[in-house]
């Protein structure tokens, strides 16, 4: 059986839990946190990463830095993980969904201005399969009608928009770590402060609520409880796996995208016999190969092909099904506008096997599965 996902184990993660085992400190910001957050601060120029615990808890986090409070609005995609409705819901907020483009499966950025109202706080963008939204669009609307903007980067570590990685364009950014995605540790997050007026709160939030990490630092002979928080600090064994995985991370990189080019190569001519849809990465944008999903005809060729696939030991999967359609969703939110692609999309877009132990010859096989199924 050629399974959906697989971990990646890729190095050095053993011998660095064993280093944090070691030196007795687990309970996060030691010196594998450090080194990672380091690592983000220095390759994609933001000014100060923190590690969380998950991708969920850094949007937590950016909810509680803009203050989001009861009737703020906020504008985000349907297409999306709960997480990126839940953190703003549970701080009082109600979400204006959007359609998304049927070529990128993002937010449609030509909708937004209709969808702000005088309550509309924020925009949260979620850059699909790690391609990215249209970013300048998206920023100077954010500029024109005084809103922040969060970058739901979650499946975006390693990608590009005209050079800038995605994550440090908006006004915060925040990434996933969990075990499905590029770079991992199990579980865990980080969020990305791209604006300063952001970072000393930050801290405060994710420690409690309290200045302990000025006393960390000496600044501080005590610390005390200044404002709304939580433990939002990511395990020091955490850390250490995943180092050990951006140590690797271009090389994981170029290996996904072998991968995800070998797909599209293969399926190509089903494409072009106007069977399939193939993905669409639009110009100026350098994708990192998270997902390779392909388009059918409707949500019945999906399901069979999804079961001739697993019928012949290869598992895929779809994917969300869209908030908006959701109990949560028509009660903390609602679809703005025309439903003209999010649904419709969706049913039609099914996920085919991609990690870094993927061997090239199995996605060739994958491919062969799929054009007997059509042919």
């Amino acid at each position: 059986m050629i399974k959906f996902n697989v971990p990646s184990v890729v190095g050095n993660e053993i011998n660095y839990i064993n280093k944090t085992i070691e030196t007795r400190c687990f309970s996060g910001d030691g010196y594998f946190t450090k080194k990672c957050t380091n690592w983000f601060e220095e390759e994609y120029l933001t000014y100060k990463a923190l590690l969380t615990p998950s991708c969920t808890h850094s949007l937590e986090m950016a909810a509680l830095l803009l203050d989001i409070n009861d009737g703020d609005e906020i504008i985000m995609p349907s297409y999306t993980f709960v997480s990126t409705a839940n953190a703003f819901v549970l701080r009082g907020a109600r979400i204006v969904f959007i359609d998304i483009r049927p070529d990128t499966m993002n937010i449609n950025e030509q909708l937004i201005v209709d969808a702000i109202t005088n309550k509309t706080k924020a925009i949260v963008v979620v850059h699909y399969a790690g391609v990215s939204c249209e970013m300048d669009v998206i920023m100077d609307i954010a500029r024109r009608y005084n809103l922040a903007v969060v970058e739901d980067a979650a499946q975006g570590v390693n990608s590009f928009y005209k050079g800038k990685a995605l994550g440090t364009i908006g006004h915060i950014g925040c990434y996933s770590f969990h075990e499905t995605k590029n770079y991992h540790c199990g579980e865990g997050g980080a969020i990305l402060l791209n604006d300063e007026k952001y970072i000393e709160r930050a801290e405060i939030i994710r420690e409690k609520g309290t200045d302990r990490s000025k006393f960390y630092r000496g600044q501080l002979d005590k610390y005390s409880w200044i404002d709304l928080g939580s433990s939002y600090l990511a395990s020091e064994l955490n850390a250490a796996f995943l180092y050990s995985q951006l140590e690797r991370a271009n090389e994981i990189n170029n290996i996904r995208l072998e991968r995800w080019n070998e797909y599209y190569k293969g399926l190509l001519p089903l494409m072009e016999l106007g069977k399939i849809h193939l993905p669409i990465i639009p110009k100026l944008i350098d994708h990192n190969a998270h997902m390779f999903y392909m388009k059918v005809k409707d949500i019945e060729e999906r399901s069979d092909l999804i079961n001739y696939l697993k019928e012949n030991d290869v598992m895929s999967v779809f994917h969300y099904i869209p908030l908006h359609t959701s109990d949560a969703g028509k009660k903390f939110g609602s679809f703005f506008g025309n439903d003209k692609y999010t649904t419709s999309e969706s049913e039609r877009l099914l996920r085919l096997p991609l990690y870094y132990d993927l061997e090239l010859n199995k996605v060739k096989w994958i491919c062969e599965l799929i054009i007997k199924y059509y042919l």
